[in-house]
């Protein structure tokens, strides 16, 4: 009997001991989805967990010193109330999402900043939008700008650059020729309405801009041809004064080609672009002087304004890590009276020195002349500008 009761002693306190043992055994980790590298889009692109999305993420921070206009008085260093100086910074975050579907890539693209300027700090998004084969929705560069420079364009510029809302239809024809047909917010698109010797403003928004392109990108470089249809819906403090109550539709016409080439130095790029607008002054730039209308009331009747403008410029590197930009624009404005009509024209130059992967610094000047007709009893003048900037880019 004592046998017995020791048998069941000794098994009892095995049993017991396994279980012991089994407790202290590790338990098995869940299973962990590892980030994984996506090769289908590019460098940097990653899998995110549990989808078949691929995810690139890229930052940028920029500051730069900005001397503003010193050039013919009056300018900004002659106004005591006038910043001289701007010194500027901003942090960018781009996220680009791509995933492979039946009918083409399906991408959503964002691009971001935050700005402190002097002591007044913002936000803005300068992209964000949908691609799903030759489909574009959202917020992104006009399809009608082309040439949009070479140089930081810091404090001017003589070109078309503009980001819209926007849908938008490219086909590929093949060997790098393209068609575009887009619908594009108007709302950036405004120029002033003359009236009197004054300006007023647009009314609310009725029709989006209409943009066609056709298009070529292959080894040389690349051009383009454009046209816009625009409305030009003047505000009810304009139709008050003058008792019209019609609208008008502007148009603008451009094309554009950059060279690629070498044989100089290390080589670089060469661009030039014509643009035509009537009715639509804001496709011809948009580093235009406050005077720019889309039309003027001539004591008869709405007549739309007419722009020609011409700008390009010269990309040559230099070095390996060494860039000099140089690059200008003639703009001409016939208005239907004369006090609205002026011309101007830019040069701006850069260069540019990066001595490590994904960081430049450099300065760059800039002088625009403005020549008006005596009847807007302006007197003509001369602006200069200058900045230093430093980037960094990851």
């Amino acid at each position: 009997m004592a046998r017995f009761i020791a048998l069941g002693l000794i098994a009892g306190l095995a049993g017991a001991s396994a279980s012991a043992v089994a407790a202290d055994l590790p338990i098995a980790p869940e299973p962990v989805d590892y980030v994984r590298i996506c090769d289908a889009y590019g460098a940097r692109f990653y899998y995110i967990p549990g989808t078949e999305t691929c995810l690139r993420v890229r930052g940028r921070v920029r500051t730069e010193f900005r001397v503003r206009n010193f050039g013919e008085a009056e300018n900004a260093w002659g106004d005591r109330d006038t910043d001289g100086y701007q010194w500027r910074s901003r942090g960018y975050l781009y996220l680009d999402a791509r995933t492979q579907t039946s009918f083409g890539t399906l991408r959503g693209f964002i691009e971001l900043y935050m700005q402190q300027t002097n002591d007044r700090a913002g936000f803005s998004i300068d992209n964000a939008y949908i691609q799903w084969g030759g489909l574009t929705a959202g917020l992104t560069n006009s399809n009608f700008d082309f040439f949009t420079g070479y140089a930081y364009n810091a404090q001017i510029e003589s070109y078309s650059d503009q980001s819209l809302n926007q849908i938008a239809y490219t086909y590929a024809f093949g060997n790098g020729f393209n068609a575009t047909v887009a619908v594009e917010d108007r709302s950036d698109r405004q120029a002033s309405i003359g009236l009197n010797g004054t300006t007023l403003g647009y009314g609310g928004t009725r029709m989006p801009d209409l943009i066609g392109v056709l298009g070529v990108s292959q080894g040389w470089g690349e051009a383009q041809i454009m046209g816009a249809l625009h409305q030009v819906y003047p505000n009810a403090a304009f139709n008050g004064q003058t008792g019209s109550s019609e609208d008008e539709l502007g148009f603008a016409v451009g094309g554009g080609v950059e060279i690629n080439f070498g044989g100089v130095a290390q080589g670089g790029s060469v661009a030039l672009q014509g643009v035509y607008t009537d009715g639509a002054s804001a496709y011809g730039s948009t580093g235009w002087n406050d005077l720019i209308t889309d039309a003027v009331w001539d004591g008869n009747s709405t007549e739309t304004t007419r722009t020609w403008n011409v700008f390009g410029g010269v990309s040559l590197d230099l070095t390996s890590t060494l860039e000099f930009n140089v690059e200008g624009g003639y703009h001409n404005v016939d208005a239907a009276t004369s006090a609205y009509d002026f011309t101007q024209w830019s040069v701006t130059s850069n260069l540019v020195w990066e001595p490590v992967a994904g960081f430049i610094m450099g300065p760059e000047i800039q002088y625009r002349d403005l020549d008006f007709d005596a009847a807007s009893g302006l007197e003509d003048t001369q602006q200069i500008f200058g900045a230093f900037r430093m980037q960094r880019s990851f």
